[in-house]
């Protein structure tokens, strides 16, 4: 598990002991070298030792970020994975928010959302929005290192779950955490109805 400057690690693949091995050499599954220079996960790692967060650093291949994909790429139930939605009014002056739902789960922008930013008409932020706005890519959005006026919204179901992996800010790399510590980031609220449940996937 990695605290503080120990962030350095990240779990092992696939098919290894459960255990740390070094990010600096890294690899995301089954892909070539990641970059070196990836300013997003260094920001959001940044954010998550300054909280004093303890995570767990997942390398992944970028082609498998997108939830469903990554799920069933390395094993990870849909119920222990979280999307960052970033909404955004239509309207000017634009306003922002950032939310954590299970993937399972459907954001209710319409009413919860629309409600706790106080405006009528939302959108789901596009992907070029998303990076002009975060510096992040979808696939990878993570509530680390978000810009100050982006709101954090989580759905309280996400408070239920034993560990949650969310987007590390880059295609590139995912964030293992407790739930529970998602309360360190300043001015988040968890919201009860934020999201409702669809299905889960049969086995």
């Amino acid at each position: 598990m990695c605290v503080g400057s120990l962030a350095n690690c990240a779990i092992a693949r696939p098919g290894e002991p459960y255990g740390i091995v070094d990010v600096s050499t890294a690899k995301p599954y089954g892909a070539g070298p990641m970059s070196e220079n990836d300013p997003a996960w260094d920001r959001v790692r940044g954010t998550l030792e300054a909280l004093a967060i303890p995570f767990e650093a997942m390398p992944c291949d970028p082609d498998f970020a997108d939830t469903a994909a990554f799920c069933q790429r390395y094993g990870i139930p849909a119920e222990e994975s979280a999307n960052t939605i970033l909404v955004a009014s239509r309207q000017e002056p634009r306003r922002w928010a950032a939310c954590l739902v299970l993937s399972h789960c459907r954001l209710d922008v319409n009413h919860a959302v629309s409600r706790l930013l106080g405006v009528r008409r939302l959108s789901f932020a596009s992907a070029e929005e998303t990076r002009e706005k975060t510096g992040m890519m979808i696939g990878g959005v993570s509530l680390f290192g978000l810009p100050p006026d982006v709101p954090v919204f989580v759905d309280a179901r996400v408070l239920g779950a034993p560990r949650v992996v969310i987007g590390g800010g880059s295609r590139s790399w995912k964030v293992r955490l407790d739930p529970k510590e998602l309360a360190k980031i300043p001015g988040a609220q968890t919201v009860e109805g934020l999201a409702t449940a669809k299905p889960l996937p049969n086995p």
